[in-house]
Order: C-alpha cells, then sequence, then structure tokens
C-alpha cells in the first residue's frame, strides 16, 4: 500500500501506529455532527444549534487525512491494513507511511509531516506515550489536539497527565532513565505541555475507559456506535471463548505460568477457541494450542470488529485487558457474557514494573458490564 507524494491540505490530521487506534479513530470520526462549522479566522463558534438545526447547519464530510505511521510487527502490519480499506470504505483520506522502514525513515517522515501539521486546525492521536507521536507533536500548532483510545494505556495516560508526571508505560520499569530516556526528555517534556490545555488549545479525549481527566480537558466516551451500526448482529455459538494478552511479551507474566493459567481457565469454562493477541509470539501459539488443545485464531481485525460479526460464543473470557471495557460495548444489545480473570500475583516475572499489579487490578476494577470471576489460584509447580 503506497501512498502519493505528499499529504493534501486538511483541517484534520489524524496519527495511528495500530488498528485499534484507526478504529477508535473511525469511531471519533462517526461521532463528529458532518464537521465543524467556522468562522472566517477558521475557530469554532462558541454558540451551538442541537439537533436538525445543527445537521442542516453543519458543512459536508469531515476534513480529515489519517497518516499510518507503519510498524515492523507483521501482524499489526497486516490488522492495519485491513483497518484501512474500511476506513477507505467510508471515504476517508489516508496515508501510509513506513515511518520506520530505514534508518533514514524517520527523518523523511517528518519532513514531509511538518508543513501539514503545521497547517491542520485539529491533530488526533492514538498514542501520546509514543516517541514518534511526541516529536511530531513539537511540530504541529492546533487549536484543538485530541486523543482516542489505545487500549488501557489511555488509564496511565490520563493519571500522569493529571498528576504532571513524564509520560511512562505502565508496564515499564519506572526507576532509573536510559540515555535514549534522557536524550528524549525535551521532546517529552514539549508533548506534555502540549496535551495541557490553555488559552490557545483545547484538549480532548474520546475514550471507552473510566477515567477521571485534569482541569480542562474534555472527555467524550466512545460507545462504538460505528462498530454496532456497521457490523453485527453476531451469529452466537453455544462455545466459550478465550482472548489472549501480550502480557508475556511485554515482561509482566511469565509464560509458564500464562500457559498454565489460560489451560485451567479454559478447562473450568469449557472454552474451545483462542483469540491470539496480535503481538503474541508465535512460539507461544504453538504450546497453546498443541499442549492446551485450543484452537488458536489470529484475527485480522481487532476483536471488537471480530466479535461483532461473528460467530462469537456466548461467554467471552479475559485476563486484565482492554477487551473487558470495549467488548461489552461493542456487544450491547446481544447475549455474549464478558468475563475477566484477575492475574495472580505470583504470576508475575522479577522484572515487571512495581506498577503492574495495582494497573492490572484497576483495569478489572474499573470495568463495567462484565462478569468478575473468582481469582484463579496460581498454578502449583511441578518438578
Amino acid at each position: 500500500m503506497s501512498a502519493p507524494d505528499g499529504i493534501p491540505p486538511a483541517d484534520t490530521l489524524a496519527f495511528v501506529e495500530s488498528p485499534v487506534q484507526l478504529l477508535n479513530v473511525l469511531e471519533w470520526a462517526h461521532d463528529q455532527p458532518h464537521g465543524e462549522p467556522q468562522d472566517g479566522a477558521g475557530s469554532v463558534p462558541a454558540q451551538r444549534t442541537s439537533g436538525s438545526d445543527l445537521r442542516r447547519a453543519l458543512p459536508g464530510p469531515l476534513d480529515m487525512v489519517v497518516v499510518v505511521l507503519a510498524p515492523h510487527d507483521p501482524m499489526t502490519r497486516g490488522q492495519l491494513r485491513r483497518m484501512a480499506e474500511l476506513a477507505r470504505d467510508q471515504g476517508h483520506r489516508l496515508r501510509w507511511e513506513e515511518a520506520r522502514g530505514s534508518a533514514a525513515a524517520p527523518l523523511r517522515t517528518v519532513g514531509s509531516l511538518a508543513g501539514p501539521l503545521r497547517a491542520a486546525r485539529r491533530v488526533v492521536i492514538g498514542d501520546p506515550f509514543s516517541r514518534y507521536v511526541q516529536l511530531l507533536l513539537t511540530l504541529a500548532r492546533p487549536r484543538e489536539l485530541v486523543v482516542v483510545d489505545d487500549g488501557t494505556a489511555t488509564m496511565e495516560f490520563v493519571a500522569q497527565l493529571a498528576r504532571g508526571e513524564r509520560f511512562v508505560r505502565w508496564h515499564r520499569p519506572c526507576g532509573g532513565r536510559g540515555a535514549r530516556d534522557l536524550v528524549f526528555a525535551p521532546v517529552s517534556a514539549s508533548a506534555r505541555r502540549m496535551l495541557t490545555p490553555n488559552d490557545h488549545r483545547s484538549v480532548h479525549l474520546f475514550t471507552s475507559m473510566p477515567v477521571e481527566p485534569p482541569p480542562g480537558v474534555t472527555v467524550t466516551a466512545n460507545g462504538f456506535a460505528w462498530t454496532r451500526a456497521t457490523f453485527g448482529p453476531p451469529r452466537l455459538t453455544r462455545s466459550t471463548d478465550l482472548v489472549g494478552t501480550s502480557l508475556v511479551e511485554t515482561g509482566v507474566v511469565e509464560g509458564e505460568r500464562y500457559l498454565e493459567a489460560v489451560g485451567a481457565l479454559a478447562a473450568a469454562h469449557g472454552a474451545t477457541r483462542y483469540f491470539a493477541h496480535r503481538r503474541e509470539s508465535t512460539d507461544k501459539l504453538r504450546l497453546i494450542a498443541g499442549r492446551l488443545g485450543l484452537e488458536v485464531v489470529r484475527p485480522e481485525l481487532p476483536l471488537e470488529l471480530v466479535a461483532r460479526r461473528g460467530p462469537m460464543g456466548r461467554t467471552v473470557l479475559s485476563f486484565p485487558s482492554t477487551v473487558v471495557h470495549t467488548l461489552p460495548l461493542a456487544l450491547a444489545g446481544t447475549d455474549v457474557t464478558v468475563a475477566v480473570c484477575d492475574v495472580d500475583p505470583s504470576w508475575l516475572t522479577a522484572h515487571a514494573s512495581s506498577r503492574a499489579q495495582g494497573f492490572l487490578s484497576r483495569v478489572t476494577g474499573s470495568a463495567r458490564h462484565v462478569r468478575r470471576l473468582p481469582q484463579m489460584s496460581a498454578p502449583a509447580r511441578t518438578t
């Protein structure tokens, strides 16, 4: 999927690096009332009408270009390509950037985006923790900045923004700072200032997560209206499905403990299918299929879309992850039950962040419309 040279001018630029981010940009765009009316200076009037009067007053489709900052991971790239096709089907303009394709790629990408970034009135981002996105924000002068969900990381981002802390992903150790962190610190600090609203710039959050934003940041709930309007409802099977996580790959949970927990959970609830996370390793998935006997499904789209398209089990099991917040919304009006099992503290690796257990507990405890399963005891080790 090659992109033409240059980016066409647009009122809104959106930057995504994962399929979930692109899905949530589509949800945000669907939530917009056909674009924003502007006065001669390009600002949004303070007073708005409502209902049919608003729809008549607004101009045409949202003037937006979505820039995909393509990652290396093959599974992520595959899902992004499928999501890009869906976005184009919805009439959105996309630019696919091989932003990490070579040593010169970042410089070339940033250079090509500098002009459009300075001209855009609104910038939409999916991952405020991304160094790539933080670097691009230093070039932007938006009057409006929108953050859409990148999963449960949104919860940690909002908490850190409210406390005025530097942005650190929850699963990374928060102790020392490496050389790259120190070099990049000024850019990160600049991004944090950009994400703080002031008299010249508004900051909005479009999220399905339970958050308490800092003063001045407005929140719009993501109810997955576009997903529900576009797909489904799904055909339901009598079986139980289990959703995988990348907790092993991110160094939070020990691999063998995770396999034992998956096996015990599947046996206790009769799960037959395992929906793999896009970042799960091939070796781990091979063990889940071979040792545990589960049918491993590697989705071509985010699970929210896969679930709406069906077929789907009447019960979906998950460890703490984004889907315990998003699937109940995407599957609203169906008879699917989403159930969540907490991570036992003894499953954590010795290198897991000191914040990991608290964050995972918060993910589970704040989930709405899910069934809480009793915490499984840590499987006994065999010698």
